[in-house]
């Protein structure tokens, strides 16, 4: 009777206690970037983007695409427990979404236009799902790195919610916060889709273009 919901977040004292670091390996290098994967330190003029929508193998594909990207890494964002497993997160009980960090040239892609690619590639009015996926960790997320992403953030969800209500959508959900702690996914989720090139893709959008 008191097995809390995955739809529900669990307050800081709920959550699992987790470890002080990170259990396994990460690869050096992105598998489709020339890159290093592990990006704690990113070259002079660069920015970092954290975003969470959905099952993180395919929005980390999107992102990797994108011009002006130097590396992508999937990881898990906005919750309390520190290093937590993939299992963990799944329980429901650290409080994570899963999320992708894009580390760019804001010479070649400016912030507002990777915010849009966000909204436009995963359905930001469904609370804790994503199509089929249901759980806290499917939330719709972005999580700023300054006062200036901030404000572009909000000033892109308030340009994207008309577009969004005229073709029958409700209010958009995805949560904007200050940047959280970021924890590194196990290897094999940093780009899953190439190395299991037909593995699943949860690319739950809406079809309602950002009026750029």
């Amino acid at each position: 009777m008191f097995q809390r919901t995955k739809s529900t977040i669990p307050a800081a004292h709920e959550a699992l206690a987790g470890r002080p670091e990170r259990p396994f390996k990460l690869a050096e290098r992105h598998k489709a970037l020339v890159a290093p994967l592990v990006t704690d330190e990113v070259p002079e003029g660069y920015e970092v983007a954290l975003f969470g929508l959905g099952c993180f193998w395919g929005a980390e594909e999107i992102f990797w695409q994108v011009p002006g990207v130097w590396s992508t890494s999937v990881g898990y964002a906005g919750g309390t427990t520190p290093n937590p497993s993939y299992e963990e997160v799944c329980s429901g009980r650290t409080g994570h979404t899963e999320a992708v960090r894009v580390v760019y040239d804001p010479k070649q892609v400016s912030y507002a236009d990777l915010v849009a690619t966000f909204y436009e590639v995963h359905d930001p009015t469904k609370g804790m799902r994503q199509g089929n996926d249901m759980g806290t960790q499917y939330r719709s997320a972005i999580y700023v790195t300054s006062p200036e992403q901030e404000m572009v953030a909000k000033l892109v969800t308030e340009r994207y919610q008309p577009e969004l209500t005229k073709r029958g959508y409700g209010l958009i959900t995805t949560e904007i916060k200050p940047e959280q702690e970021y924890f590194y996914a196990e290897d094999h989720h940093q780009q899953y889709l190439l190395k299991n090139p037909f593995g699943y893709r949860c690319h739950s959008a809406t079809g309602v273009s950002y009026p750029r």
